[in-house]
C-alpha cells in the first residue's frame, strides 16, 4: 500500500489592523452637520438666498426686467383706473412672475431679488464689523482682567443701555439735514453707510460680552500659563493661543446675528429711517404693501414670506452649526 501523503495547511496570514483614521475637529463637525437633515436643508435654502441676492443683476438680465422701470405706467392693461394691478394675485403672469407694484407698476420679482441683495450686503457688513470689534474687546477684557476688564465691562454696559433703534431714527434727520441740501435727495450710499456704522456701534457689546466670558475660562488653562512663563508677548498669546480656541462661539454668534440684522434693517426701512426710494428693500416693500393690502395683499405677502423663510432657515442653520461645532451644547 502506498503511504498516505500528509499535507500541512499553510499558517494563516496575520491580519493587519487598520490604523485609526485621523479626523480633524473641522471634519468631525462637518460629519455631525451632514447628519442633521434640518440643518442641511436650511443651509441649502440660505445658499439659494445668497445666490439670488448676489446674482440679482444677472438673474434680472436673464429675466428681462429691472426693479426701477415703471412698467405699469408704460404698458397699458397692467394697472386699472385706480392704479392697482389687473388680473389675479397682483397681476401675476408669464411676463411678470410675481405681479407688479401698485400705482408705479414696477416688477415685484426683481424688487425681491434686489431687496435680498440690499439686506444681505448691509447685514454682512454689520456682522463683520461687530464680530471683529467684539472679539478684540472681549479678548482684551478677559485676558488682562483687572482695571482693563472693569473699564471695558462698564463701556459695554453703557452701550447696551442705549435704545439703538430710537437713536437711529432720531440720528438720520440730523445727518441728512447737515450733509444734504433740502432740495436734494439723500444718496443711497449715505444711508447704507449710516446703517452700517450706527448699528455696528451698538451691536458689538453682545459679542464682546460672550467672548469675554469664554476668554476668562481659558486664560488659566495650562497652555496659556505655559506661554506666559515662556515670556510670549500678550498679543501673540491672544492671537495664537486664545483666538483659535474661540472660533466656535465666534462662528455661532455670527451665524445668529445675520438674520437679526436683516430684520433690523427691514424694520428701519419700514419705519422710514432706512433705505428710501427707489432702492429695492424688503422693509420698504412691506411698508408700501401695508398701505394697499385691501386692494392688493400680494405686494406685502411676497416680501413678508421671503423674510420669514430666510430668517427661519438662517436660525435653523445657526442651531445646526452650534450643535455640530459644540455637540455638548445640546445635552
Amino acid at each position: 500500500m502506498a503511504e498516505a501523503m500528509t499535507t500541512t495547511a499553510a499558517p494563516p496570514k496575520p491580519v493587519q489592523e487598520k490604523a485609526p483614521e485621523h479626523r480633524s475637529p473641522a471634519r468631525l463637525a462637518w460629519r455631525r452637520f451632514r447628519r442633521d437633515r434640518t440643518g442641511v436643508f436650511a443651509g441649502i435654502v440660505v445658499a439659494l438666498f445668497f445666490v439670488a441676492g448676489l446674482g440679482a443683476p444677472l438673474i434680472a438680465k436673464l429675466y428681462g426686467k429691472d426693479p426701477y422701470t415703471t412698467y405699469g405706467q408704460n404698458q397699458s392693461g397692467l394697472l386699472d383706473d385706480f392704479g392697482y394691478p389687473t388680473g389675479r394675485f397682483g397681476g401675476m403672469s408669464s411676463q411678470f412672475w410675481l405681479g407688479v407694484e401698485p400705482e408705479l407698476g414696477r416688477d415685484v420679482f426683481t424688487q425681491l431679488l434686489y431687496g435680498i441683495r440690499t439686506s444681505l450686503l448691509i447685514a454682512l457688513a454689520i456682522v463683520l464689523l461687530i464680530t471683529m470689534a467684539g472679539t478684540l474687546i472681549g479678548l482684551v477684557a478677559g485676558y488682562f482682567g483687572g482695571w482693563v476688564d472693569y473699564a471695558l465691562s462698564r463701556v459695554i454696559d453703557v452701550v447696551l443701555c442705549f435704545p439703538s433703534t430710537l437713536f437711529f431714527v432720531a440720528f438720520i434727520p440730523i445727518v441728512t439735514t447737515r450733509f444734504v441740501a433740502p432740495n436734494q435727495q439723500t444718496p443711497t450710499w449715505l444711508i447704507a453707510t449710516l446703517l452700517i456704522l450706527v448699528l455696528s456701534a451698538f451691536g458689538w457689546p453682545t459679542t464682546a460680552r460672550l467672548l469675554r466670558g469664554q476668554t476668562l475660562s481659558l486664560r488659566d488653562r495650562e497652555f496659556v500659563q505655559a506661554a506666559r512663563v515662556m515670556g510670549v508677548h500678550p498679543m501673540r498669546v491672544l492671537l495664537r493661543e486664545l483666538l483659535p480656541n474661540l472660533w466656535t462661539p465666534i462662528l455661532i454668534s455670527a451665524s445668529l446675528n445675520v438674520p437679526a440684522y436683516v430684520t433690523t434693517e427691514a424694520a428701519l426701512s419700514y419705519l422710514g429711517a432706512g433705505m428710501i426710494e427707489p432702492t429695492p428693500d424688503w422693509g420698504r416693500m412691506i411698508h408700501r404693501g401695508a398701505e394697499v393690502y385691501n386692494a392688493d395683499f400680494t405686494y406685502m405677502l411676497f416680501p413678508g414670506l421671503a423674510m420669514l423663510i430666510f430668517v427661519l432657515a438662517f436660525n435653523l442653520l445657526g442651531d445646526s452649526v452650534r450643535d455640530a461645532l459644540d455637540p455638548k451644547s445640546n445635552r
